[in-house]
């Protein structure tokens, strides 16, 4: 009798399928409330940390008894809506985070509640398949040639970083994996990449064993493009000092301008010196999908290694980022282990072999249920409107004269609020000091008031407001609305910070009689 509890067992995290969907059924109308209710929501709260923190009342301990989970769910839904910066709204123009599309969200809840493990094709046979079929789209919208192999990650960092390990594991000249860098027959490897990469690289550098001094900084011209000559000369001075380049990384959609590198001419240099050709196109890989792509944005299809982040241009919830590689074996000769304890079927795909994760979640999920639903032809009028909408963005910028366009690429505009009387003075070091503070203020301001969000660009010296639509919801209304708010900000700033001494001069004596 001691074990009836063991034999009829109630425990506290169980729900009655009733019970589960009361509570699912509600937290689906809480959130297709808040989804319908966006326009008229700020982007999110002028809150203090210590606020949110009250409201969590995040110093208390653990609960000792639970809470029933209706009432659990109802109290945590008030505060993430009511505590949180909504990327999905029309009027986020900052990091480069797409609104997430509704049948990604309702996806998530579907992988969570089927729950399966696409480590082993044994332990998620459907799901594993799904991955596959989910990579190769991707591969087949963007232009990347079939045959080669792919996996999900959970962002951009990590599926750079695989293509990092596996350019290692191929172009080493060694059995790295094996050896290490102690190896008798090791040299000093190098890597290529461009002031605007991101920084992922310096963490794979890092925690590969390499070192961040390992990773050659190719300098890049206005624009943001890598420099080819100096790429070359990079690579030709360290063969010449016995050191081993090994990868160069091409960058497809930079963080701060949308700059895509002369990619055909690293495909050259990269045939020519025998190197792995890697490009971060975390952001702007999936515009090669437009008919009307140029060819240096179509020659993404070049790389031995692709990264790319569907929780981009592709409108998918948090987190998904996507790893291609055209030789089908890269991903298994720079992961793969096969230990006694993971008995898998060989004649299946096993992406516990492919990546850093042994355990995965189904992220694969909405992924391929996004491109299900929008196909091919959906996700070219999105992005393409996206572009349209930047540009448009950019006209206005150059038509108004309070402000300063710098330039526009991909989804990516970047500019700043000038006073008209200071144009002219704008290259004066006391007026361009002012004008970045005043575009750092304007930024700032932006953000606490909610009516819009826009992140920055340092171009040089000067500081820059930099919008950027990765949102299907976004419209031309919104982007022309974020001028007014820009200029509106802007001028009020103006008037309480400039200096005394770059303040227009006032005839007070007026006109003489």
């Amino acid at each position: 009798m001691r074990d009836a509890h063991l034999s009829d067992r109630a425990t506290p995290l169980d729900m009655t399928p009733e019970e589960f969907a009361d509570v699912g059924h509600r937290l689906v109308d809480d959130l297709a409330e808040l989804l319908g209710s966006l326009r008229e929501r700020p982007l999110g709260p002028d809150v203090t940390p210590e606020e949110v923190r009250a409201a969590l009342d995040a110093a208390a301990s653990i609960p000792e008894e639970g809470t029933e989970a209706g009432k659990l769910m109802r109290d945590t839904t008030r505060m993430l809506v009511e505590y949180s910066l909504y990327n999905m709204h029309p009027r986020f123009f900052g990091y480069i985070t797409a609104g997430a599309a509704p049948i990604g969200v309702l996806a998530d809840l579907l992988a969570s509640g089927t729950n399966p493990n696409n480590g082993g094709w044994a332990l998620s046979p459907m799901a594993s398949e799904i991955e596959a079929q989910a990579t190769r789209w991707i591969a087949e919208l963007v232009g990347f040639p079939g045959g080669g192999d792919g996996v999900l990650t959970s962002g951009g960092n990590v599926a750079n970083m695989i293509g990092f390990y596996a350019a290692r594991a191929a172009k080493a000249g060694w059995d790295v994996r094996a050896d290490g860098l102690k190896s008798e027959e090791a040299s000093v490897l190098r890597l290529y990449a461009s002031g605007s990469t991101h920084t992922w690289v310096q963490k794979a550098a890092d925690l590969s064993g390499l070192g961040t001094s390992a990773i050659r900084w190719i300098e890049t011209d206005a624009v943001e493009r890598m420099n080819m000559p100096a790429l070359q000369a990079a690579i030709e001075k360290d063969l010449d000092d016995g050191h081993r380049p090994f990868m160069v990384v091409g960058t497809c959609g930079s963080v701060s301008t949308g700059a895509v590198d002369d990619l055909p001419a690293i495909r050259d240099l990269c045939d020519t010196y025998d190197l792995w050709m890697h490009v971060d196109g975390a952001y702007g890989a999936f515009a090669a999908c437009l008919p009307n792509a140029p060819d240096e944005l179509r020659a993404v299809a070049l790389a031995d290694s692709l990264a790319l982040d569907p929780h981009k241009w592709m409108y998918t919830t948090l987190e998904a980022g996507c790893v291609l590689v055209r030789d089908p074996s890269a991903l298994l000769a720079a992961f793969s282990y096969q230990p006694e304890y993971y008995y898998f079927q060989q004649e299946a795909k096993n992406y516990f072999e492919r990546g850093i994760q042994n355990s995965r979640g189904f992220r694969a999920l909405k992924v391929w249920m996004q491109l299900k639903q929008a196909g091919r032809a959906g996700y070219v009028r999105m992005i393409t409107e996206d572009i349209e909408l930047a540009q448009r963005f950019y006209d206005i910028a150059v038509a108004r004269p309070e402000f300063e366009a710098f330039g526009t690429a991909l989804s990516i505009t970047t500019y700043r609020y000038v006073p008209e009387d200071l144009r002219s003075r704008a290259a004066e070091v006391e007026v361009a000091t002012y004008l970045n503070e005043l575009n750092e203020g304007i930024q700032a301001r932006m953000e606490k008031g909610g009516e819009a969000f826009v992140s920055h660009a340092v171009l040089g010296d000067v500081y820059a407001l930099r919008m950027c639509v990765v949102n299907f919801r976004s419209t031309l209304a919104d982007v022309e609305a974020l001028a007014d708010i820009t200029a509106k900000l802007g001028g009020a700033l103006d008037r309480q910070l400039r200096p005394e001494g770059l303040r227009p001069v006032v005839d007070v004596e007026g006109p003489h009689a």
